[in-house]
């Protein structure tokens, strides 16, 4: 007959015939064994919820956004400039100037690529200050946008006042009154006046190094009502970018 240290001694993990209940087996195995993470908890590659899309799909967005941007800044370059040349606003030389449109050949390049930068920098701004855009968010409202702005510039090369001022003063009416119709953001209106000066001490060192000229400057070496044209370009193509970046994922982040 089995004496008690006997038990005792079984019990603290020697060999015995009595096994423990299944139950406990599997609990045991649980509490050992990692449990394996939802997959609808987890992102794609592995990562946590909340990350967002795949970082290529994410990064294949962005590439569409800037090329479709970088396209609509050359195309308006290029007929904008046109108005510009016909009107003999802007003077190019002659050896700079290209067979396209009769314009010189880095304008488009040069608009397509701040196009790009301006469009991805506004929905990027409204989301980082928290306040994302929604006033008047559909593609109708934007092609109007486009086409008040090339009126404002259209304006600017042939209306006649009696002097720079009048202009100037009318077409930054009319550059405010698009932002308050389509935008009415404080990011659009501060990206807005910001891109609109940075442009305007660009464009007066290009002019003082004599890459082109402005027939009868009256702002240093440029027109004064160009600040105007940036401001509403900026304006226009914010709202270009938001509206492409509509649906699109969110950027990926690691945490």
């Amino acid at each position: 007959m089995p004496r008690l240290h006997d038990h005792l001694w079984s019990c603290a993990g020697a060999p015995t015939h009595l096994s423990p209940p299944r139950g406990m087996i599997a609990a045991a195995r649980r509490l050992q064994t990692p449990a394996a993470p939802d997959p609808a908890l987890r992102g794609p590659r592995g990562g946590a919820a909340g990350c967002g899309a795949r970082p290529g799909s994410w990064h294949h967005h962005l590439v569409q956004r800037s090329l479709v941007l970088f396209s609509v800044g050359v195309v308006l370059a290029l007929v904008l400039n046109l108005l510009q040349i016909q009107r003999n606003v802007t003077l190019f030389p002659d050896e700079v100037i290209a067979t396209i449109f009769s314009s010189a050949w880095w304008v488009p390049p040069c608009c397509g690529t701040a196009a790009a930068v301006v469009g991805l920098l506004y929905p990027c701004i409204d989301s980082h200050l928290g306040e994302p855009h929604k006033f008047k968010r559909e593609w109708a409202s934007v092609m109007r946008c486009i086409a008040v702005f090339v009126g404002i510039n259209h304006a600017s090369a042939k209306l006649d006042f009696a002097n720079n001022v009048q202009l100037s003063l009318t077409l930054a009416a009319l550059s405010l009154g698009l932002w308050w119709t389509f935008d009415r953001s404080r990011s659009g209106l501060g990206l807005g006046i910001t891109i609109a000066f940075l442009a305007t001490l660009i464009t007066q060192f290009l002019v003082y190094n004599g890459v082109y000229q402005y027939t009868s400057p009256d702002f240093l070496y440029i027109r004064s009502w160009l600040p105007c044209i940036f401001f509403s370009g900026g304006v226009t193509v914010g709202n270009i970018g938001r509206q492409l970046a509509m649906g699109v994922p969110e950027k990926p982040h690691s945490d």
